[in-house]
């Protein structure tokens, strides 16, 4: 984040911020500020029922088009009277901070959805949920990786045993190499760092 300025700004703009990653959790221990771990994922279910029950459009957009027809399905299976309004597949190369990304965010406002799940991935979808905020205040925009992948049963959320080890990353970094790898030997990289600060932060308190 400190060597994306944009990125760091989107966080800003957000109204409420969660630990989505077992990093923030340690950091926040050694910090003496604990937090607990939510990733964006478990999200999805106390939405959906909550927007089932209050009678709140939502609109998908990420994933590919088969992947956001069979969450839709399954979602509405799960939650009755959950309403869909819209789901937009980006295409390949989507810049979150241009002209298509405008275009999406237009045709999110028109479909009559209140809330938008974003499924890009950090940091493209941070930096649409600031964008879109911007753009159409009455929307809200919630984040959630791959947690549409996961209802659709396009990727495998780690068991969980794993995940109550703490090492959810290494088996997502195991099973797609090609887009994680580097994501988390950057993570590895500035802990150290991140690690001091907040040890200097808990001297602090």
């Amino acid at each position: 984040m400190r060597r994306n300025p944009a990125f760091l700004r989107a966080y800003r703009a957000h109204s409420h911020v969660v630990a989505d990653g077992n990093p923030i959790v340690w950091l926040s221990r050694l910090a003496g500020r604990p937090v607990g771990l939510v990733p964006g994922s478990e999200l999805i279910a106390p939405m959906a029922a909550l927007a089932a029950r209050l009678g709140t459009p939502l609109a998908f957009l990420g994933s590919t088009e088969p992947v956001l027809k069979l969450a839709s399905e399954r979602l509405k299976a799960d939650y009755p009277g959950l309403a869909v309004a819209a789901c937009l597949a980006p295409p390949y190369g989507f810049d979150p901070e241009g002209s298509a990304a405008d275009a999406m965010l237009d045709q999110i406002a028109a479909s009559g959805a209140r809330i938008c799940l974003l499924a890009l991935g950090a940091p493209k979808q941070e930096l649409l949920a600031a964008r879109g905020l911007a753009r159409h205040p009455q929307l809200g925009f919630l984040s959630i990786g791959a947690g549409l992948d996961f209802i659709a049963g396009h990727q495998t959320r780690a068991p969980v045993w794993v995940r109550k080890i703490a090492m959810e990353w290494l088996w997502r970094m195991l099973t797609n190499p090609k887009r994680l790898a580097k994501r988390y030997l950057d993570c590895a990289l500035v802990m150290p760092s991140l690690a001091g600060q907040a040890l200097s932060a808990r001297g602090r308190k």
